[in-house]
């Protein structure tokens, strides 16, 4: 079975790829070190802890869309560490500030979900232009090339061009997708992707949804509907209810997660665009205040530049230091 070669012993990870990608990570994130991380060095180094250290630093974590509610924890959580373990040099401290975003960042980390039944089922969400066809072609991709069989659902039925965009991704990765004309109820497009997995035995269906309607309200009841659907048609929960974030957004993409948490029961974030922000904070921000995983990282343009998000590879690659904690 497919997920046993993804998940299971059966295979492991090739570590050219995996070097491969850390390569690619620090250089994705090379605008983010070079915006959060230099200035949090440039703070941390050659001086005393004292109070108005944590005030700059608390200011330059959320000048890098760290939040403001993340920031005053991290720096609340270096005020007690330092007094506990009596740091008295920044040098030190800048050690244990990078424990504490692998430890803020381990809080809610989880992979995608392990397959249990068939076929497996991923509701995609998230805002026009945030890059959720681009995320869907990547895992059509990913999981093909693990050989499962799998169908795409073109559920954006507002949006101009959707259906066509995620089509050219269907034949682009070779694989079949179900659609209905424009404009057509996104719910039964859902309900007619569930039965089409079951027929042809897939075993994945990624169901694209809409990111825009009228209203917000209309957006967000729409959303719910297709869920209740492929719901009832599955006969039990959903394995991944994905939110795709662009990370260039900021502090957006946390009042959009929110909004979509109230329509459906979010399993995972994907935050793609990584590479084109110097805030990269945002992803702290993410994963402390939403408790929800940032299970899917996107750094590039190219199929492998969508991967798994491990936090101590995240913190490795932008301060450029080995992390096993």
């Amino acid at each position: 079975m497919f997920w046993k070669k993804m998940f299971g012993e059966e295979k492991k990870p090739e570590r050219q790829k995996e070097q491969g990608f850390f390569q690619k990570l620090v250089s994705g994130l090379e605008k983010t070190k070079q915006g959060f991380v230099d200035k949090v060095e440039e703070i941390m180094t050659g001086r005393k802890v004292d109070e108005e250290l944590f005030e700059e630093l608390e200011e330059a974590l959320i000048q890098a869309d760290c939040g403001v509610e993340t920031s005053v924890f991290l720096v609340d959580q270096l005020r007690e560490r330092a007094k506990s373990e009596k740091i008295t040099e920044s040098d030190q401290l800048r050690n244990v500030l990078v424990e504490e975003i692998v430890l803020l960042l381990k809080k809610n980390a989880a992979p995608l979900k392990t397959p249990e039944d068939s076929p497996y089922v991923l509701m995609v969400v998230g805002v026009n232009g945030a890059g959720k066809t681009t995320t869907i072609g990547k895992l059509a991709h990913r999981f093909k090339q693990e050989g499962a069989k799998v169908l795409l659902a073109a559920g954006d039925t507002f949006r101009a061009g959707a259906i066509e965009q995620l089509e050219v991704w269907a034949n682009r990765v070779g694989v079949d997708l179900i659609k209905h004309q424009e404009g057509s109820d996104p719910a039964a497009v859902a309900y007619d992707a569930v039965n089409a997995a079951k027929a042809r035995k897939s075993d994945v269906l990624i169901l694209d949804t809409a990111g825009r309607l009228q209203t917000k309200v209309n957006l967000m009841s729409e959303l719910g509907k297709v869920h209740r659907v492929v719901q009832r048609e599955l006969g039990r929960d959903l394995d991944e209810i994905l939110l795709v974030v662009d990370a260039t957004t900021g502090q957006n993409a946390l009042s959009q997660a929110r909004i979509f948490q109230e329509a459906v029961p979010l399993t995972g974030i994907a935050l793609t665009k990584l590479d084109g922000t110097a805030k990269g904070g945002i992803v702290l921000a993410l994963a402390n205040e939403l408790n929800l995983a940032v299970k899917l990282v996107g750094v590039g343009e190219q199929y492998e530049d969508l991967q798994d998000f491990d936090p101590n590879t995240f913190a490795s690659a932008l301060f450029g230091l080995q992390i096993n904690a």
